[in-house]
């Protein structure tokens, strides 16, 4: 019968990584770094259950990719580990870091097999270069590297974590019980993902695919009198706008909706509910950057964008120049990456009867490539 428990954390903000991609959504092949790390560990069939932890915006799109239990991160390592905890009832509990990507099967099989030799079995490493403390050499035989995953006695964790007192591993908090840690052979394959230069150093992550990801957006609005019309973010010389919760611009509604589609984030209205008030008269040009901002963050480059508008009033020809440079700027585009058509209606339906526009856009990523993972 499986004993024990995965937890996966990845909540922190990958500050060190210096990337607009959070290491943890960077790709490998057609796989995100975190699910490629959850799939390897579910593979060797020895957990009873996996726990993944991240932050509250980075969950919401995890869901969309795998069934695990997701558990909301905390302001450090620590908090974010107690979080997962409480989740927890087998009486053992590996933790790892979803940055430490490539641990190898042989080395989980060792942390298990010696489960009941101590409170806690850390994986280490020997120092084979020469050491110095305080400007004096000290024996390197004495020193070691520490690794995850680790593998504890649940309770016992929950336990040495119950403290304002903030330890770097389990190993630690464990021995601040006066509790056995017990070391066994870690991996140098099982090296940390830090920086990006650390691409080089993890042989088990490919390129990312170069596969093209399309999605598709449509929105309507109806025309309101006396209210300002804006119109892929530029201002219309009309008295009359769009009937909306936000400033209604319908052409910026479209165009997310077709990113989100694209990159399998949903659509507007789960990210930018119109039943909140914050979103009341909201710039949609703010929700474009927010969206464009939440694709990089996830590992996703825009390629190009392709909008029809469907008006029989107002007439949008003198605005087109204006329009492609302002998408094109909140896209982070060249101008001739991002086309959009007018047309009519013939004078059909309410379109025809000039009573709002509806907008089709259609939206191209792919998944976004590091300059450093060009070498891998």
């Amino acid at each position: 019968m499986k004993n024990t428990t995965l937890i996966l954390l990845g909540a922190g903000s990958s500050s060190r990584f210096k990337s607009t991609v959070k290491k943890q959504w960077l790709y490998t092949g057609e796989t995100p770094l975190w699910l490629h790390v959850a799939e390897h560990f579910e593979k060797t069939a020895l957990f009873c259950d996996i726990i993944i932890v991240s932050s509250a915006e980075d969950l919401a799109h995890m869901q969309h990719f795998a069934d695990y239990k997701y558990v909301q991160g905390g302001n450090s390592r620590q908090e974010s580990l107690a979080n997962a905890l409480k989740h927890v009832a087998s009486p053992y509990v590996m933790v790892s870091d979803i940055a430490r990507c490539c641990v190898p099967e042989e080395m989980i099989l060792r942390l298990l097999e010696a489960r009941e030799s101590a409170a806690c079995i850390v994986p280490v490493l020997s120092v084979t270069d020469t050491l110095y403390f305080d400007d004096a050499p000290i024996d390197r035989e004495k020193v070691k590297v520490i690794q995850t995953p680790q593998l504890s006695v649940t309770k016992l964790l929950k336990q040495a974590l119950k403290t304002d007192t903030l330890f770097t591993d389990d190993s630690s908090a464990i021995a601040s019980l006066g509790e056995k840690v017990h070391f066994v052979e870690g991996s140098a394959d099982a090296h940390k993902l830090t920086t990006q230069d650390d691409l080089s150093k993890l042989p088990c992550l490919k390129p990312a695919s170069s596969k093209t990801l399309t999605g598709f957006g449509i929105d309507t609005h109806p025309f309101e009198k006396g209210k300002p019309m804006v119109l892929c973010g530029v201002a219309i010389d009309v008295d009359y706008g769009f009937k909306a919760h936000s400033d209604g611009d319908v052409a910026i509604h479209a165009l997310i909706d077709a990113l989100l589609g694209a990159a399998g984030m949903g659509d507007i209205g789960e990210l930018y509910p119109d039943t909140e008030s914050a979103y009341a008269g909201a710039d949609s040009k703010v929700l474009l950057e927010d969206t464009v901002s939440r694709l990089s963050a996830f590992g996703y480059e825009i390629g190009n964008v392709d909008m029809t508008i469907i008006a029989e009033a107002p007439r949008l020809l003198p605005y087109k120049s204006e329009m492609k440079k302002t998408l094109a700027k909140y896209l982070g585009l060249r101008a001739n990456f991002v086309n959009i058509k007018a047309t009519t209606s013939e004078k059909l339906g309410f379109i025809g009867r000039k009573e709002g526009v509806t907008v089709h856009a259609v939206a191209n990523l792919t998944y976004k490539v590091l300059p450093s993972e060009v070498q891998r």
